[in-house]
């Protein structure tokens, strides 16, 4: 099983209250959610350990979010260097709140996403 096969499957059976669809797309894995927001999934292939992981809902109520691993040099005062959290929009960053493992890591922000968004149902 791919990392991406395995984080589909966690979305798919543990966030069942606020997934209604995931679809793996080239290299990324999108997870549309029940308030029209999405969340992109990306594992690198060639870089081991590097992820990221956006909540998008600009659409929504301008607001995106993203925790990533890629060692950005303009992140590199964040004391979770080179793990960071784009808190809201692109530009307000701060330590990332998120466990460093991609699993766990990928609960975690699943997690936020559903508090954030509440039971839909």
């Amino acid at each position: 099983m791919t990392p991406l096969d395995l984080l589909r499957r966690i979305a798919e059976v543990e966030f069942t209250s606020i997934v209604d669809q995931t679809s793996l797309l080239g290299t990324k894995l999108r997870i549309l959610l029940r308030d029209t927001s999405y969340v992109d999934v990306w594992v690198s292939r060639k870089l081991q350990g590097r992820f990221g992981f956006l909540w998008e809902r600009r659409h929504l109520d301008g607001q995106v979010f993203r925790y990533d691993n890629f060692p950005d040099v303009q992140w590199a005062s964040v004391p979770t260097f080179p793990y960071h959290f784009h808190d809201g929009t692109q530009n307000n960053v701060v330590a990332s709140p998120f466990p460093t493992s991609l699993e766990d890591g990928f609960r975690a922000f699943m997690t936020f996403v559903q508090q954030r968004i509440g039971d839909p149902s």
